[in-house]
């Protein structure tokens, strides 16, 4: 009992509030701490919003769904089953999302309010969308709508892309402070602070990882993205701690910060250092989850010399088998080597400072890809040949490719192919290095333990506890980032229509699949960004020691908790 009142006392400031509206107000309204909602006579009149759409040169946004030209019944557009069968069509792709100023990637946190999947006669409204938008283009246009929303008490929402699977960036009856437009990207030659010297660039909170990608290469320059290219660089990507495949060679995105422009929750903008008066903020935000502490305006990071890039995808199948013998002949053929590479293929090339990308179903295994930057094709051949003479001995069919790039920039866009959002309830975990050099097998059986339920897995697989450059700022990474050597995400089926097999399926994994992990992993962690929303003990699992500092931290930059998201520091108030 002790520990469970305790995790929720951490972040102390919600019940000092409390006392002191108590003492204020001796019969206060019951009502008056909840946020204003539509329908209710707190809600801002038309003429309000008119007024405040002004004050924001038009840039407000009043809801549509997208999926509104699925149903009949709806105040926005017609039915038309041409556009609605193309928007399921394209439902899967990110830019079918990000693209709107309200829908989300993560489908379970719309609670089906105008779902394109279900019939033309089903309900259609805004429900958990955002109520609002404003696109955002400026300083100015950020603090105009804290002061409005904190003026008429009506919740705040930051979204970038809606690439959040936590259901950050979304809200009902929330004004969503939408950066997704801020796209300006700089390069500086040289930017000097006491902790680096060298080549950076400066990206608006809106701009995207492909987009990133593109830039430095035209100068020769690479930035650590992640692997999935439509993810915003500077939001949830980075302030979360950002994995991809150069973070073996340069660190994590975290890592590579160098300064945030942000606007508080009382409106000052500023931009915070780790030697500036706002250092503390730089810290926090540099891997303390986004979202809760200021509106990124723009981050500056380190950029990194291009350099030679070996690469290779590897696939293999579960074998099917004509009789009971020749199957279990086989499947002990396919396990075998599905355990080198987590025995004796994972730890080398992360040790050479590659990294993996990997999946793990009950019908096979794939890695796309297996990358070595700044290595060359026979020394990551020479890292994947004992699995590849596995598989040759055995007998397992597989594909394989392999090449040299003269770039890290040529070999993303060669073999990273395009990753489409997750149609998965989600949980992870980080699995220490020490699992795959003391024990890999009991992990692997653990792992063919969760497949069997019909679960899928997929891995990260980078090394982020190499010794980072000397006077590298601290940062609020989860700790256990810095012994992991597998990201792993798992994934149960994702229905359309059937809210309540998603619920089960959720459940599946909080209560059964995961506990296994974090039985191997005691006083481990997750990656904020690729885990379970419903996470016992979150605040230490997502941002391990650092949590009490991070509290302290939102305190003084968001005294009266106007930013919320689910999970993020400070929401358990």
């Amino acid at each position: 009992m002790a520990s469970h009142l305790l995790r929720y006392l951490r972040c102390a400031f919600f019940f000092l509030l409390l006392l002191q509206l108590s003492l204020a107000s001796p019969t206060p309204n019951p009502n008056e701490d909840c946020y204003c909602f539509p329908g209710e006579s707190c809600w801002p009149t038309p003429a309000q919003w008119a007024e405040f759409n002004r004050t924001v040169d038009g840039r407000l946004i009043a809801t549509t769904p997208i999926g509104s030209v699925c149903h009949v019944d709806n105040p926005w557009t017609g039915y038309n089953v041409t556009e609605c069968n193309a928007l399921r069509a394209n439902w899967d792709f990110p830019h079918t999302h990000y693209e709107s100023s309200s829908s989300v990637m993560a489908g379970l946190y719309a609670n089906q309010s105008c779902d394109p999947f279900l019939g033309p006669a089903s309900r259609c409204i805004v429900g958990t969308y955002v109520q609002y938008a404003v696109r955002a283009e400026s300083a100015a246009d950020i603090q105009q709508t804290l002061a409005f929303t904190r003026a008429h008490h009506i919740r705040i929402v930051v979204r970038n892309t809606g690439h959040d699977y936590l259901g950050k960036s979304t809200g009902a009856g929330a004004v969503a402070i939408w950066t997704h437009h801020l796209k300006t990207i700089d390069f500086l030659d040289e930017y000097r602070s006491p902790s680096y010297r060298g080549p950076a660039v400066r990206v608006g909170a809106g701009v995207q990882i492909f987009e990133a990608n593109a830039a430095a290469s035209r100068r020769n320059l690479t930035v650590v993205g992640g692997n999935c290219r439509s993810v915003g660089l500077a939001g949830g990507y980075s302030q979360g701690g950002g994995h991809g495949q150069l973070v073996s060679r340069h660190g994590l995105a975290a890592d590579q910060v160098l300064e945030w422009e942000v606007v508080t929750a009382t409106g000052d903008h500023l931009v915070a250092t780790p030697h500036n008066r706002h250092a503390d903020l730089y810290w926090a935000l540099a891997g303390g989850g986004g979202g809760t502490y200021a509106v990124v305006l723009a981050m500056t990071s380190r950029a990194h010399r291009e350099l030679p890039t070996a690469a290779a995808t590897l696939a293999f199948a579960a074998p099917a088998a004509a009789n009971h013998s020749a199957a279990l002949a086989a499947l002990a053929a396919y396990n075998t080597v599905v355990d080198l590479f987590f025995n004796s293929t994972l730890g080398p090339l992360l040790d050479a400072r590659g990294a993996a990308i990997w999946e793990l179903t009950a019908a096979g295994f794939s890695a796309t890809p297996l990358t070595l930057p700044g290595g060359t094709q026979p020394q990551l051949q020479r890292l994947l040949d004992p699995m590849l003479a596995a598989l040759t001995r055995l007998r397992v069919p597989y594909t394989y490719s392999i090449a040299a790039f003269p770039t890290f920039y040529t070999s993303f866009e060669t073999m990273s192919p395009d990753v489409n959002i997750s149609a998965y309830n989600l949980g992870g975990r980080l699995l220490p290095r020490r699992l795959l050099d003391s024990d890999p097998a009991i992990l692997v059986d653990r792992f063919r333990s969760i497949l069997a339920s019909g679960a899928v897995l997929s891995g990260v697989s980078v090394n982020a506890s190499r010794e980072l450059p000397r006077n590298t700022p601290p940062n609020a990474v989860n700790p256990a980032w810095r012994d992991a050597a597998i990201d792993l995400v798992i994934g149960t089926a994702y229905s359309e229509t059937n809210t309540t097999l998603n619920t089960l399926n959720q459940q599946l994994i909080t209560d059964t699949l995961l506990p296994p992990l974090e039985e191997l992993t005691p006083g481990g962690g997750a990656y904020l960004n690729e885990a379970d929303a419903h996470q016992p003990d979150w605040q230490h699992v997502f941002y391990g020691e650092n949590y009490a500092q991070l509290c302290s931290i939102k305190r003084r930059y968001d005294p009266e908790g106007i930013f919320y998201a689910r999970t993020a520091v400070g929401s358990e108030s």
